[in-house]
């Protein structure tokens, strides 16, 4: 896949502020400081597109990023980020499950988690939470090339254990080597041609 084009279309906290055309939208979920910045940038071949941040919970707006005129990457708040008051966490859930409840156009979700670590409680919730909306799910392991090789079949291992997925539900990735948007752009691929 060649990245043409890329803008930041919408950020919108309620339905009534996505965007109106019906192209194909690839939701990214994650906890705060997961690396979902790194990972757009890296998708999209942009350096500093999606703005990083060493502050994890910054992001408080589902942002929808336009790519090839053809789908849009839509970045939502990382959860899990204890400093945000109760309120505000209250708010971001409800945003997310509004936009997984009514929006027609979510072909898949890539959801993010740190590749170093066991996911976490807050991982397994919000798997568990996407498999109950029956929406089609790749966990994206972030920060790969940060793992020895010989830690790595321990890590798929534990990683596999506790969400309980199959092989062909993982991606490894890094954002620093590229290695896994490949097979990314393969699955978004697939959305497309459906």
């Amino acid at each position: 896949m060649k990245i043409e084009t890329v803008e930041l279309k919408a950020i919108a906290v309620r339905e009534s502020q996505y965007p109106e055309n019906n192209l194909a939208e690839f939701l990214l979920v994650g906890r705060s400081n997961v690396g979902k910045s790194s990972f757009i940038n890296a998708l999209i071949a942009r350096k500093n597109f999606a703005r990083t941040s060493s502050k994890p919970g910054k992001t408080q707006t589902l942002n929808f990023y336009l790519v090839n005129e053809l789908f849009y990457l839509v970045d939502v708040p990382g959860y899990g980020y204890t400093k945000l008051s109760k309120e505000s966490d209250r708010k971001i859930g409800l945003m997310i499950e509004e936009y997984l409840k009514k929006r027609q156009n979510l072909a898949q979700v890539f959801m993010l988690i740190d590749y170093r670590h066991k996911p976490t409680e807050d991982d397994i919730m919000m798997y568990n939470f996407l498999k109950y909306y029956n929406i089609p799910i790749t966990i994206i392991a972030t920060k790969y090339d940060k793992v020895g090789t010989s830690s790595r079949s321990k890590q798929d291992k534990i990683i596999k254990d506790a969400l309980k997925i199959k092989d062909e539900d993982f991606i490894r990735f890094s954002s620093t080597t590229k290695k896994g948007r490949e097979e990314v752009y393969k699955i978004i691929d697939t959305c497309l041609k459906k």
